[in-house]
């Protein structure tokens, strides 16, 4: 990873609107998981929101407990222009890894890839300690190696197998039949159960 890669580093990106990762709406693949879930009350964390268009639609579509999360104030901050009514407590501008609470749902998108390769056994911990008991770690994870030094980082998916095993079992798997078109058969879409 690039010693940039910090905080300075994710600032910099939106400060010169270098945000690739933005598809500029909600994953197709979450508003799917989205769709069936008839709890509105679940209490739900986006990590590495970004422009928030998860946390925006799902908000939009009647779930009361989404609580956005990144460490780019600013990022919160056209979040928050763009989503007025999005309550303002909800609205985490902090460390992934030094956040506390409990969530029924982490929903992932773009935030595993946009984090070192070293720190994902802190995360896959992480995850496990946010979630409630029977709590779901559910996204997208890329499904193969960038030829370039992340981020975003790639990875395959006997790997991501590994890291997830001690904590969480595998109620989904599989190559992702919804991907947006330039990640077509690129990514795997997993829903974990936490153990």
């Amino acid at each position: 990873m690039r010693p940039e890669a910090g905080q300075e580093y994710w600032k910099s990106q939106y400060a010169h609107s270098k945000t690739g990762w933005d598809i500029g709406y909600a994953s197709p693949a979450l508003v799917t998981y989205a769709a069936q879930l008839y709890n509105k009350s679940l209490k739900m964390l986006i990590p590495g929101s970004g422009r928030g268009w998860e946390a925006g639609y799902l908000m939009e579509q009647g779930f009361t407990e989404v609580y956005y999360l990144d460490y780019v104030k600013q990022a919160a901050d056209d979040f928050l222009i763009r989503y007025p009514e999005f309550p303002e407590s909800h609205v985490l501008v902090s460390d992934f890894f030094a956040l506390s609470g409990r969530f029924d749902l982490i929903l992932e998108q773009t935030f595993f890839s946009a984090i070192s390769p070293d720190a994902r056994k802190s995360y896959a911990e992480k995850c496990h300690q946010l979630l409630n008991p029977g709590g779901k770690l559910v996204g997208l994870f890329f499904n193969h190696e960038f030829t370039f030094e992340g981020p975003p980082f790639g990875g395959t998916n006997e790997v991501y197998r590994t890291l997830f095993a001690p904590y969480f079992y595998f109620d989904t798997f599989e190559t992702a039949h919804n991907s947006i078109k330039p990640r077509q058969g690129r990514e795997t879409f997993a829903i974990l159960r936490k153990k």
